[in-house]
């Protein structure tokens, strides 16, 4: 069962998302692009280096890159062009990678990003609108603003996520997905479980895109989540491609169908294809469920910058709300 966080510190709840996130994406490294196939003959156990990016154990990639500038962004607040200046600091110096370089960006976050350098363009507007930019990669890096909007009325909450996920995915499938994910964040950070957290944040997000009549077209491709389907699924018919959609629901139904952090980010790695973003997205919310504790602790002291992550879970948790 997992551990009910009710009475964790903002701290420490931080640090179990963020830690969460970046271990389940270097799990997924050394595995990106693998297939299913030789998943189930080979699986991923432990921390394992090399393989597709020649990393050592421990490096995460892109994912808890972006992340971390987005939390690094937040400690001083909300502001849109700062973020954009974080991910394009990242892209050209390298800032908040685990060794100085960039070594896995998706297209659409790398077209978006060269338009974030455009001062003249809105940054929430440099994603792309059209429906074939629903890579996962704002879903990705989107757990940090969590903090910031977790007391905040829903219409908030939905508008940060649409201008947060718009700075390299402007889409609504995109930003629904991003929504709804911080949605079940939400619950989890207030103590409940997986199932609950998953049950409540579906309640209100179908009253909410009901109340703002959202796109019935669009909210048709959420039914597996939105009619709370996902934990029947076979493994088969969850994919786990760098498509949006497939990501959120992958993530979810690794989290549904299994009872430990480990248990569910090796569970969401071993799924194949894009290994590293299924594994953070599916290890912040494991993380969140089950608290930092759960976190093998060989793990932690293999993770890349951990110092360095601990110090920005700790301006992230003291930062303004």
């Amino acid at each position: 069962m997992p551990t009910h966080q009710k009475h964790h510190s903002l701290e420490y709840q931080v640090k179990s998302a963020l830690f969460g996130l970046a271990i389940g994406d270097a799990l997924g490294v050394p595995v990106e692009f693998t297939d299913r196939a030789w998943l189930k003959k080979f699986p991923v156990e432990s921390m394992r280096g090399h393989g597709t990016h020649d990393q050592p154990p421990g490096t995460w990639s892109d994912d808890s890159s972006l992340a971390f500038c987005l939390a690094d962004s937040l400690c001083s607040g909300y502001n849109l062009r700062d973020m954009a200046d974080k991910f394009l600091a990242w892209y050209r110096d390298g800032t908040w990678t685990p060794f100085g370089e960039v070594f896995d960006i998706g297209n659409n976050t790398l077209t978006a990003i060269e338009r974030l350098s455009n001062p003249a363009l809105p940054p929430e507007l440099a994603g792309g609108m059209d429906e074939r930019s629903n890579g996962n990669g704002s879903l990705m890096r989107i757990l940090p603003l969590l903090f910031y909007i977790r007391d905040k009325p829903i219409a908030e909450r939905f508008q940060a996520c649409s201008e947060v996920s718009g700075l390299t995915h402007g889409h609504f499938r995109s930003v629904f997905s991003c929504f709804m994910y911080l949605e079940i964040a939400r619950f989890l950070l207030l103590g409940k479980t997986i199932a609950d957290a998953c049950h409540e944040a579906v309640f209100l997000v179908r009253e909410f895109a009901e109340a703002q009549q959202f796109n019935r077209k669009e909210l048709s491709y959420f039914t597996r989540i939105l009619g709370e389907k996902l934990p029947e699924v076979q493994e088969d018919n969850i994919y786990s491609s760098g498509y949006v959609l497939h990501t959120l629901e992958a993530a979810l139904w690794c989290l549904l169908t299994t009872g430990s952090y480990p248990e569910a980010v090796l569970k969401a790695v071993n799924l194949g294809e894009d290994t590293d973003t299924t594994g953070a997205v599916t290890g912040g919310l494991a993380g969140l469920a089950y608290g930092l504790d759960s976190i093998p602790k060989k793990w932690l002291e293999q993770l890349a910058r951990r110092q360095d992550i601990e110090v920005l879970c700790r301006r992230l948790a003291a930062a303004p709300g």
